[in-house]
């Protein structure tokens, strides 16, 4: 399985940004699919994440209500529609697959997560 994120880039405080992380190699539709992010001298921390089956969707407090996680089962494409970005919001950007079924509980920890993405840089300008 491959991860490959995309669209980040430096915006003002306030704006709008979409990551997209295009997945080859595996079964898509299977997958948990998640959003991480890492700043300095931070640990990685979840975001969002997608489950197909059952249409279940997780967002981190932080982000609820300004960040939205959409996938595209035709392109095998997860995509981060992020609105209202803040300064805190500034970090690398990481897509992640979970290939193997775990709690929803489980799904919003780094652990389950056995691929990763390169990773894509937001900068939120205050």
């Amino acid at each position: 399985v491959q991860l490959q994120a995309s669209g980040g880039g430096l915006v003002q405080n306030g704006g709008s940004l979409t990551l997209s992380c295009a997945v080859s190699g595996g079964t898509f539709s299977t997958y948990d699919m998640g959003w991480f992010r890492q700043s300095p001298e931070k640990e990685r921390e979840f975001v969002a994440t997608i489950r197909w089956s059952g249409g279940y969707k997780y967002y981190a407090d932080s982000v609820k209500g300004r960040f939205t996680i959409s996938g595209d089962r035709a392109k095998n494409t997860v995509n981060l529609q992020m609105n209202n970005l803040k300064a805190e919001d500034t970090a690398v950007y990481y897509c992640a697959a979970a290939t193997r079924r775990w709690a929803l509980s489980a799904i919003r920890s780094t652990g389950p997560y056995d691929y990763w993405g390169q990773g894509t840089q937001v900068t939120v300008s205050s």
